[in-house]
């Protein structure tokens, strides 16, 4: 691209912007010389280079990049055999360190997948690695740029003789200031340096009390800065000590010198590398503070800038114009008043091309596209050379005349004030010519002028569009609105009309204008005012399509949320399901065993209990949520009432319901415990009276049924001996292999009693105290033979 034209457009001043957004000086010399690239892979890969800047600047908030410094000089010297200096050495350091940062933070963005930065990567992977180096100066040179003593054990041993010799000159020379004399004698109490030696300030008229040497004197001549004769030596000796530690520190500098000489060619590289990613982040940067996006690129010629905006034009003052050609239609003619903001429309088409041929990012809404040019060419403002003594239409013809020999089918056009300068019916026939020499080569164009007989050259011309920039007559002032499609109209009768000329005036002037002239203007007229009109719909309907588009979105996020929901726990009930009956038949084919192993037990002699352990176990292998809503639905059957004897489903058990506890629960008594249980755990039992009787559950010829304990508590010992010998014959006759005697602690004499009794009889096999869950010793277990 032509300098001229990139000062024309201004794209010197963006480059001036992204070059303040660099963190070191060799960024900010490369973003000087950026220039737009005509290669249309190599545009994508800028601009996605810069893309991928601007989502690290979004997803981390900065880069370190500190610490950068153009060390190639330090390098190039190196090469030559030089000796760097300390500071130079620290900046190469520096500089290392600043890389072998930016390669760590590009690794944990890799690592953490927060997002794809495969130009990054490839940045990153060819930036040498030279930390040895960097070790090397640090552990010799702090950063300060002093050289520690560390850096060998020569100056280690040169400076602490250095040091215990200057500190005895020194406890020399202040006994000198605290002496008697002092006060009289010397101008200050202090120990200075002059010439590299240590000395004392001395009045002018005791110099012959203390000797020794004048190293200067105060501007008025009064004091003298003596080293006296007793610290001579001394100071010789520090001296000495000095040139040897400066010999030292020249070694210690012609060595690491000598390293980074080794390694000169990769500091080129390294720093080349990090001032193009200083470069590509200040792009970034300026996108973001600008609210700038990446655009599509095409390579044929396509510009379709959403919303744009002139970048150098405050984001509050400029005003964003949709600008579209290239594709159906090649060349725009912008008709229009003055300061309507017709050049400025030209400069945002052209610097945003260009911008976007340099790898910047656009000040236009995602979405927008631009094309790759081989050349863009501009003639825009009064470039009037008074040295040349050409005037304003002079000025624009030969500019004019230079791009006609020069564009092709892939340039981008932009003239401002075409055929302006001169006769306006020469001038407008000469711009209806070149603009139909440029608009048959195929190159794209866009045009401003305000010559009315262009205003129907869109409309004779298959490529071509009108344009204008919109003006409201209203406030009598320029709205910048871009209306493609419609071009301008004069609008002095109406300004005039405003202003308080009279009808008769204007209307007489309109006279004078002709039919044709009238004709058009109405024909503009119609056409603006359908274009208001079709503006409005479009905004609606484009409105309406946001919302629609919006529901659809949420609605099927919803359903697609809802889908997998049930299809997780569609698949979470058919586990369930299948592990409950798996668990089931398992337990069932056990008790299946066991049955048939009693079976065959001697005699087939299976007893009740046993069977009613067995039916328990198969009630327990059902499905739990079926076994819960049998037991509610058992539990419906009738209100609960305190005093009913109710079947404690959990334990198999039954007791008496003692009092209400709360909404749900039930004091239950059972046997000698008294226990709190839900209601839903409760099952009605009906009065013996009102009971069936079945061969399972109740002795033969018996109006009572058999319980499997017996409660004595409160029992006369004789009385206690009657039941208990009945009970266990009723048990005996049931078949019952375990049954327990409730006979309490007390004085333990009924207890002894009872026991006595089981002792003898003949169908007792054994018997035991209760554990702790079956009362205790207040309960005695009889194992029934």
């Amino acid at each position: 691209m032509e300098p001229r034209v990139l000062k024309t457009l201004e794209f010197d001043k963006i480059r001036g912007i992204v070059a303040t957004y660099c963190t070191s000086s060799t960024g900010q010399a490369l973003t000087e010389k950026l220039e737009p690239v005509r290669d249309y892979e190599e545009v994508v890969r800028l601009l996605e280079e810069t893309d991928e800047g601007l989502s690290i600047l979004r997803v981390r908030g900065n880069v370190p990049m500190g610490g950068i410094t153009d060390v190639r000089p330090h390098a190039k010297r190196a090469q030559l055999g030089g000796m760097l200096s300390a500071q130079e050495l620290m900046e190469i350091s520096n500089t290392i360190r600043a890389s072998r940062i930016f390669r760590q933070f590009i690794e944990a963005i890799v690592d953490d997948k927060e997002i794809d930065i495969p130009h990054f990567v490839n940045k990153k992977d060819s930036i040498p690695i030279l930390t040895g180096l960097e070790h090397e100066i640090n552990a010799a040179i702090d950063e300060n740029g002093h050289v520690l003593d560390s850096a060998s054990s020569a100056l280690r041993s040169i400076r602490q003789s250095l040091r215990i010799q200057e500190g005895r000159i020194r406890e020399r020379l202040e006994s000198y200031t605290r002496g008697r004399n002092a006060a009289k004698m010397l101008s200050d109490s202090i120990v200075t340096i002059r010439n590299d030696r240590y000395v004392i300030p001395v009045k002018a008229e005791y110099r012959s009390h203390y000797g020794g040497v004048v190293h200067d004197m105060s501007a008025s001549g009064q004091t003298l800065f003596i080293e006296p004769d007793a610290v001579v030596q001394a100071n010789n000796e520090i001296r000495k000590l000095k040139v040897q530690e400066r010999e030292e520190i020249e070694k210690i500098l012609l060595e690491l010198s000598a390293h980074v000489q080794e390694v000169a060619h990769e500091l080129f590289i390294l720093v080349n590398v990090l001032a193009d990613i200083d470069v590509v982040l200040a792009k970034a940067k300026f996108g973001t503070a600008h609210k700038c996006t990446k655009p599509d690129v095409n390579n044929e010629g396509t510009i379709r800038l959403a919303k744009a905006r002139h970048p150098l034009i405050s984001i509050e003052d400029a005003v964003a114009n949709t600008i579209e050609f290239g594709k159906e239609f090649t060349t725009v003619v912008i008709t229009g008043p003055n300061t309507g903001g017709k050049t400025v429309t030209l400069k945002t088409v052209g610097l945003c091309t260009l911008m976007a041929q340099a790898g910047l990012p656009i000040p236009a809404l995602d979405g927008s596209e631009v094309a790759v040019f081989d050349s863009v060419y501009a003639d825009i403002g009064d470039e009037q050379s008074i040295e040349q003594s050409l005037s304003t239409f002079s000025s624009h013809m030969v500019n004019i005349v230079d791009i006609l020999k020069r564009y092709d089918d892939r340039s981008l056009i932009l003239l401002d004030e075409l055929g302006s300068g001169t006769d306006p019916q020469e001038g407008a026939a000469l711009a209806i010519s070149i603009l139909d020499e440029i608009h048959g080569s195929g190159a794209r164009v866009m045009a401003t002028t305000h010559y009315p007989e262009l205003k129907a050259y869109g409309y004779n011309r298959p490529g071509v569009r009108n344009a204008s920039v919109e003006f409201d007559v209203d406030t009598l002032s320029p709205t910048y609105r871009l209306l493609i499609g419609v071009p301008g109209r004069s609008n002095a009768f109406e300004i005039s009309k405003r202003l308080g000329l009279q009808d008769r005036i204007i209307d007489r002037a309109k006279s004078f204008t002709g039919t044709d002239r009238g004709e058009v203007d109405s024909m503009i007229a119609s056409l603006e005012t359908s274009r208001i009109q079709s503006e409005k719909e479009a905004e609606e309907t484009h409105r309406l399509l946001l919302e629609t588009e919006h529901l659809k979105a949420e609605l099927e996020e919803k359903l697609a949320a809802f889908e997998e929901m049930k299809e997780r726990l569609t698949e979470q009930a058919k586990e369930k399901a299948k592990k409950i009956v798996q668990n089931a038949k398992h337990e069932s084919e056990a008790v299946i065993s066991d049955l048939r192993a009693m079976r065959l037990n001697v005699g087939a002699n299976i007893k009740e209990h046993e069977l009613i352990e067995a039916r328990k176990r198969l009630e327990e292998a059902a499905p739990a949520e079926a076994k819960k809503k049998a037991v509610q639905a058992k539990a419906a059957l009738r209100p609960l009432e305190a005093g009913d004897e109710v079947k404690v489903l959990s334990y198999g058990q039954k007791g008496t319901l003692i009092e209400k506890a709360s909404d749900n629960e039930w004091i239950v008594q059972i046997g000698i415990l008294k226990m709190k249980l839900e209601q839903s755990g409760l099952e009605y039992v009906k009065p013996e009276k009102e009971k069936k009787m079945a061969a399972t559950s109740f002795v033969t010829g018996r109006n009572t049924a058999v319980k499997l304990e017996l409660d004595l508590r409160g029992e006369r010992y004789e009385d206690a001996i009657v039941r208990t010998e009945k009970y266990l014959d009723d048990a005996i006759l049931a078949n019952y292999h375990q049954v327990s005697i409730i006979h309490g602690k007390g004085t333990g004499a009924l207890r002894q009693g009872i026991q006595q009794y089981l002792k003898k009889h003949p169908r007792v096999k054994k018997y035991r105290f209760g554990e702790a869950g079956e009362g205790g010793h207040g309960v005695t277990v009889v194992e029934l033979k």
